[in-house]
Order: structure tokens, then sequence, then C-alpha cells
């Protein structure tokens, strides 16, 4: 009991200092997103080539649930895949809330999310720019392989007998048109279950036709983050106490790729509490810069958990998170190499 008490007293001064701070800044986020979101989204549906440029500016900007509508609208081929790893870099999730009750310095957390959204934009664009590559040369191949058919049959050597017998003509057509259903498919799974950000935000939900269902939605939040707050800080309290804050930082600060990777791991879990344990980790000073911004990079709150949801292809969605874990872990991997502190 000795041990306990001092930890939950401090734990217990801890979160409620933040209280007041959380429901303010939810509230306005939630008024925001009322008054936003449906314009953000069209904006980002009608980019396109510009999708990673307003996804990645748009991702950043506070609002809960923009990386789960991504998720659907990728579903959907609405977006491109560098739109929406642009907006999952760099949305903020739960990162805002907890830097303003914490006081952070309002120049230093506007300068992370423009980081976190120049990431985000650079990586959708590269990412972009390789799909469309290797499509036109996955396309040539495909051309040359039916000009070879067709220079066989010429020759009447036969060797067209050992490949897949497609005329150009029929090929184009079947390809068109399985391309049109797979896209009309894809498109009504994802509009037949955009309810599921909703349901999957386990406390996420936003009803926006008044301004008493704001509060309310602003409340609910509150409380669920202010809970995940409490639980995490306890632990980490507990830990410290038992640890040591120098000995738990030297060990995440000696070891790099641990760390990184640890915190990419900690980001992909599809819950605000992968953001709240990153935040709270590097504002306690157990997390570098760089430690942190890579698990933040890979978070993207529910987005992933609505896109093995919505989208087909399990491999598909597997190789999105990867790009994603990648990326963030290296992105923050450099800027602790380079020394890059906010």
């Amino acid at each position: 009991m000795n041990f306990w008490i001092p930890v939950i007293e401090d734990t217990l001064e801890d979160g409620l200092k933040i209280l007041p701070f959380l429901f303010i800044t939810y509230l306005v986020m939630e008024y925001l997103e009322h008054r936003t979101g449906k314009k953000t989204q069209n904006m980002v549906q009608k980019a396109g080539k510009f999708g990673p440029l307003l996804g990645g500016l748009f991702g950043a900007f506070p609002q809960c649930g923009f990386s789960a509508a991504a998720s659907n609208l990728y579903a959907g081929r609405v977006i491109t895949l560098g739109t929406l790893i642009a907006i999952y870099l760099s949305t903020s999730d739960e990162m805002v809330p907890l830097f303003i009750s914490e006081q952070v310095p309002f120049q230093k957390m506007l300068a992370i999310i423009f980081m976190k959204a120049v990431i985000g934009i650079i990586y959708g664009f590269l990412i972009d720019f390789a799909v469309v590559h290797y499509r036109r040369m996955k396309h040539r191949a495909e051309a040359d392989s039916l000009q070879i058919d067709e220079l066989c049959k010429r020759e009447h050597c036969h060797c067209e007998e050992d490949t897949p017998k497609i005329s150009a003509h029929r090929g184009r057509s079947e390809v068109s048109a399985n391309e049109r259903s797979t896209s009309e498919t894809a498109l009504n799974k994802s509009i037949s279950k955009a309810d599921l950000a909703k349901e999957a935000g386990s406390g996420h939900e936003h009803s926006h036709e008044g301004h008493g269902n704001i509060l309310r939605s602003a409340f609910i939040h509150t409380i669920h983050i202010f809970i995940y707050v409490l639980i995490f800080t306890l632990i980490l309290n507990a830990l410290i106490e038992f640890i040591g804050e120098d000995t738990l930082a030297g060990v995440l600060k000696t070891n790099t790729f641990l760390s990184h990777g640890l915190a990419g791991i900690i980001g992909l879990i599809p819950n605000c509490a992968a953001s709240i344990v990153i935040t709270e980790l590097y504002l306690s000073g157990i997390i570098t810069f760089g430690t942190m911004m890579s698990g933040l990079l890979v978070g993207a709150g529910v987005g992933l958990l609505i896109l093995f949801r919505v989208n087909e292809g399990t491999t598909r969605n597997l190789q999105i998170t990867l790009i994603l874990y990648l990326v963030g872990t290296f992105s923050g991997f450099i800027l602790d190499l380079l020394g890059i502190v906010v």
C-alpha cells in the first residue's frame, strides 16, 4: 500500500488537471468538424492528382473521424493510395488535445503538426508516382505479350498454345468490364459500410445535428480519453516508481531501433490509446522526439481498423499497413539521426 498510495495520488492529480482542457479542446474540435467535415471530404475527393496535398493538409487538421472516412473513400477507389497514406501519416488523433491539456507551447505544437503534414504530402506523392509507373510497366508487359501472341499466330509456330488464348479485343473488353465491376462492388461496399466508422470508434460516435449533440459528443469523448489517460498514467507512474525514470528513459533512448520499432507497433493500435501512450511517453521525457514522431506518424486512429473492414483483399490491406509502418518509423529514425528537434 505504501507503494500504490503516492502513485494513485499523483495519477489523479495529473488527470484532474487536464480534464477541463480536454473538454474545451474536444468541444472546439467537434464544432469545427461539424462545420467543415463534409466540405473537407468533398474537396479531397475532387482533388485528383493533388489528392496527397489536400489529404496531408486536411489530415493534420484536428478532427476525429477523418482517417476513418479516408479508409471508406479508398475502399471505393474515390481517392488514391498516396492520398490515403498522406492522411494516415498527417492525422493528429489525440496528440493535439493532450498537448493543449499539458500546456505545450503553441508554436511547438504547430511545428509538429506541420512536420507531420509535410511528411504525409511528400510520401503521398511518391507513392502515387510509384503506383502510376508500376501500372504503366505492367500495361507495357501485357501489350508486349499480346504482340508476341499475334506474331506466333502469323508465323504458325503454335507457341501460342502454351499461353492464355485471349485476343487483344476480347482481353480489353473483359478487363474493362472487370475493372468496372470491381470498382462498383468496392464503392457499394464502402457506401453500405460507411457507418462502421462510428461502430468501430468505441466512443467516437459523432452526431452533429445540433449544438446539444456537439456538447454531448465532446463530453463523451472527453470521458473516454480521460479514462485512457488515467489508466496509462497509473501504469507509467508505477513503472517509474518501480524502475526509475532515468533507467526507463535510458533503455528506450539507447536502443534506437527498439524504441522506434516499438513506437511504430504501438502506433498501429487502431485506437486513440496509441496516441495517448506515445504522447505521454514523450511529455514525460522517456522517449526522443524522433521516436514520438515514429509512433504518431504510424498512428492512424481507427482508420486502419475501418480499412480492414471495408476494403477488399487482406493482402492489400496488410501491404498498406506495412507501407505505413515502414514510412513512419523510417521518418522518425531519420529525424533522430539528423538531430532534428522541435
